[in-house]
């Protein structure tokens, strides 16, 4: 086909009669808004428009508000973070012109950005935009890396209080537990010398030295029959000892302790036997504490007691030698009343004895005879005189019980009153007056009456209520008190 043939087809329409396919981007019909027209944009290839970020804050106001709501200073952050304050005063300024270089300054926010919990890679790119840089520049970390900081404990006055209360309330309760226990425990007591119980020493031997251990402070008392008690004080360390004295034979100690604070005393003793074995068969060494020679008595119930080292028993027995100085005449030639008889008894551990003679009025022998186990004896003598005045009476019951009323020179007496008293079978009351005593009885038959040391024996045979009155001199009369 010719170019003539060309130029007389229409415009657009090829050969064939085909209409050939616009190479001209179509246009749209003005006032397409909104969506459709950014599609139409699209469909032409044309670029959208970048979107409007929204206003943030500087980079170094941001930094400043993470650090204030995490709650800490730039000191502490210094600390934490271990990157100088004034470079971290810096950051949050925006003044980068007082970092040490762009690469130190990357490193510092990224460290910084971890430390306070901001995106480190959000934090550079805002630093980088504020910087005005368009390229990614490769990260440079500072040599020295940091890993997020360990929760650290801050510890505030509150907690130390709580803590310091909670141990002080401990110390307390363990001191008044402490306090509490020893108050309700006595003290103990224990002897370490001797090591046994029972021990014998040299026949030479006259003390020995006790010790031993119980609380700190206590006071120790060791007690002996027939001896003062003897006390000493523990020591700080509970450690305590003490001297006593050693005689013939068997020495008992029973020792106590008494806690000074709490008043308590150890419930069971801690009891030694010391035996001081006999030597060679010797006597018994004998002293008398009463009677004194040539004492006088106004009664005749005359006390025997002393001291007989190495005994085993007294005996004490006693002979009339006469009247007592100033009797009547007819005394002399009276018949000489009967001697009493010797009276034995047991001499007790430490010694000690004593032997108590009913005597009438008159001058007496008193012989005291100490025999050892051996059979070895040592007497001693004494005499005394019975001199009564007035009138001494006394009523023993023996057989059954009887009701007792004394006058005593006319007087109720306070231990009887006027109404009487009961005594007991074997019981014995004593009575002495300057002229009479009177004395009524429930049973005379069971009331054993002694005056002035002489044995009168039953008041009489009858069992019904009697009196009678009992003067120095003169036989018993029957009262009109019935």
């Amino acid at each position: 086909m010719s170019s003539r043939d060309d130029q007389a087809r229409p415009q657009g329409i090829g050969p064939g009669g085909l209409r050939r396919p616009s190479l001209t981007r179509p246009r749209l019909p003005a006032g397409i808004p909104g969506d459709a027209g950014r599609l139409v944009g699209r469909v032409r290839g044309e670029r959208p428009p970048a979107p409007i970020r929204p206003a943030e804050p500087p980079l170094g106001e941001r930094l400043a508000a993470a650090r204030e709501h995490k709650g800490v200073d730039l000191a502490r952050a210094e600390r934490d973070t271990k990157i100088r304050m004034r470079y971290l005063a810096a950051l949050e300024r925006g003044d980068y012109r007082d970092l040490p270089g762009a690469v130190y300054t990357k490193g510092f926010l990224r460290n910084y950005a971890q430390y306070l919990g901001l995106d480190p890679d959000d934090v550079l790119r805002q630093w980088r935009r504020e910087r005005g840089e368009t390229e990614v520049e490769p990260i440079v970390v500072v040599p020295r890396g940091l890993d997020a900081p360990r929760p650290t404990l801050t510890i505030g006055r509150g907690t130390v209080f709580a803590v310091l209360l909670a141990a002080g309330v401990l110390l307390f309760v363990g001191y008044l537990g402490v306090q509490l226990f020893r108050f309700s425990q006595p003290p103990s007591i224990a002897v370490t010398d001797p090591l046994n119980a029972v021990i014998d020493v040299d026949p030479s031997a006259t003390a020995y030295t006790l010790r031993g251990t119980t609380t700190a402070g206590a006071t120790v008392s060791i007690e002996t029959p027939g001896r003062e008690t003897v006390r000493v004080a523990a020591g700080p360390d509970g450690r305590w000892s003490a001297q006593v004295e050693l005689v013939r034979g068997r020495n008992q100690f029973d020792v106590t302790a008494t806690d000074a604070d709490t008043g308590k005393t150890s419930p069971t003793p801690a009891t030694v036997y010391i035996t001081v074995p006999f030597g060679a068969a010797t006597a018994p060494i004998v002293s008398l504490d009463s009677p004194a020679d040539g004492a006088t008595f106004e009664n005749g119930a005359i006390p025997v007691s002393g001291l007989a080292k190495g005994a085993e028993t007294v005996t004490v027995s006693a002979a009339y030698l006469g009247p007592a100085a100033g009797a009547p005449a007819s005394a002399k030639n009276a018949t000489p009343p009967p001697a009493p008889k010797p009276t034995t008894v047991e001499v007790a551990a430490d010694g000690t004895f004593a032997a108590p003679v009913e005597l009438t009025t008159g001058r007496w022998t008193l012989t005291i005879t100490a025999r050892s186990p051996q059979g070895q004896s040592t007497t001693l003598t004494r005499t005394v005189t019975v001199a009564f005045t007035g009138v001494s009476v006394i009523v023993k019951l023996e057989g059954a019980k009887a009701r007792i009323t004394a006058w005593v020179d006319g007087k109720a007496d306070p231990r009887t009153g006027a109404s009487g008293k009961v005594i007991a079978d074997g019981k014995s009351l004593s009575f002495a007056g300057s002229k009479t005593v009177e004395v009524r009885s429930s049973d005379p038959s069971v009331t054993y009456v002694t005056v002035n040391g002489r044995d009168l024996g039953v008041m009489s045979d009858s069992t019904q209520t009697q009196s009678w009155i009992y003067a120095p001199k003169g036989d018993p009369k029957r009262s009109k008190r019935e």
